[in-house]
């Protein structure tokens, strides 16, 4: 009896933890990532505006997670450009009014991000004031976790 005990204690222990590290990535998870906004200047060379352009930012990994490329924002879609991350398995990409759980989970869902496609375009939802929000967030829905985040400047 005790043995069965055992094994069945043993497989929940590896469950759970499978669970906890499902959006983590092994090879980056000793790498820090600096959370500190990039310079105006260093954004403006990295995503020159265009002319329909209403915003932009440039993608800053957070929670020691690598995120890299920029956002723009414009009339009714947000573009994302030289955009990749670390993997995830349930990456989506939202508008919010910053980068913590709680605003993600107030802010407005965008759609699934694939982590390697270095162009990808979201249409914002119809009624949507995307000038209101702040920030552009990769998030791992099934981990609840903050990947990284573009602060877009207008």
């Amino acid at each position: 009896m005790r043995i069965k005990t055992f094994v069945a204690s043993a497989f929940a222990a590896f469950v759970v933890v499978g669970a906890i590290a499902g959006c983590s990535d092994q090879s980056t998870s000793a790498t820090t990532t600096s959370a500190a906004p990039m310079s105006a200047s260093a954004e403006m060379s990295m995503a020159p505006m265009s002319s329909t352009a209403v915003a932009h930012g440039a993608f800053a990994g957070l929670n020691d997670k690598k995120v890299s490329g920029t956002a723009t924002l414009t009339a009714g879609k947000v573009e994302l450009s030289g955009f990749s991350s670390d993997e995830g398995p349930d990456l989506h990409l939202y508008l919010a009014k910053g980068t913590s759980e709680s605003d993600v989970s107030n802010g407005v869902a965008l759609g699934k991000v694939a982590y390697d496609k270095a162009s990808q375009s979201f249409e914002v939802p119809t009624g949507v004031d995307a000038a209101a929000y702040s920030d552009v967030v990769v998030h791992c829905d099934k981990a609840k976790a903050v990947f990284g985040a573009a602060e877009l400047m207008k």
